[in-house]
């Protein structure tokens, strides 16, 4: 069957998260030195939170699950600093698009795929999210896992995406840059590409991606 849809992941895979602490340090001396580490913890623990949150059945929306993760990481290295905390999450709202985005998307709309996001992002902050990168007239849908009080990988998040396009997951394709969640899409039955930047080792799970690339840029190409 022909592809006619292509979602992505937004966090990560269309938006660069470790672009708050980065951009953050600039300016403040005391994170030129662990930004790096601070965003690596920040980001695990978000993730880390919507697992163990799903597995208890105690959902709450993704902004809080960033600000507790956000809490755990400063604290991690010892930062006590709640306005540093709160600059770091207004710049994790507008987020940046990686360079690639807006043609890779305009790529595809040209070829005639629907474009759209499915992610564990609440509405308000992918709404600021694509509004920053000025994507918005380039995605058909921005589906969020709000809408069920789910995440990532449970299957019934993967079903929105038939449930609102119409489109079968024979004939789409999903983009994540996390293997896990590359790995969820696969077993939900989509075609699965994993834009691994880190050239991270593949997940030992039994669902693959159909192809791994570097970055988004191939993505036209290949679907």
């Amino acid at each position: 069957m022909s592809i006619q849809l292509c979602v992505f992941d937004a966090y990560g895979t269309l938006f660069d998260v470790d672009a708050a602490a980065r951009d953050l340090a600039l300016e403040e001396p005391p994170l030129q030195e662990i930004w790096p580490r601070l965003a690596a913890d920040w980001r695990r623990k978000q993730l880390e939170y919507s697992w163990l949150r799903e597995i208890m059945g105690d959902y709450v929306d993704f902004w809080q699950l960033t600000r507790d993760g956000l809490d755990w990481a400063m604290e991690a290295q010892g930062l006590n600093d709640p306005e540093l905390a709160n600059r770091l999450m207004a710049l994790y709202r507008e987020l940046p698009a990686y360079p690639e985005v807006p043609e890779m998307l305009e790529a595809l709309h040209l070829r005639g795929i629907g474009r759209a996001i499915l992610s564990n992002g609440s509405p308000d902050m992918l709404e600021a999210a694509v509004h920053t990168a000025g994507i918005g007239p380039l995605l058909d849908e921005v589906l969020s896992v709000a809408d069920l009080g789910r995440f990532k990988p449970t299957a019934s998040v993967y079903k929105l995406i038939a449930d609102r396009m119409g489109v079968a997951p024979e004939q789409t394709v999903f983009v994540s840059s996390n293997g896990w969640d590359a790995a969820g899409a696969a077993k939900a039955g989509f075609r699965v590409l994993w834009i691994n930047r880190a050239g991270a080792p593949p997940e030992r799970l039994p669902y693959k991606p159909a192809a791994i690339l570097n970055d988004l840029r191939a993505v036209p190409d290949w679907v």
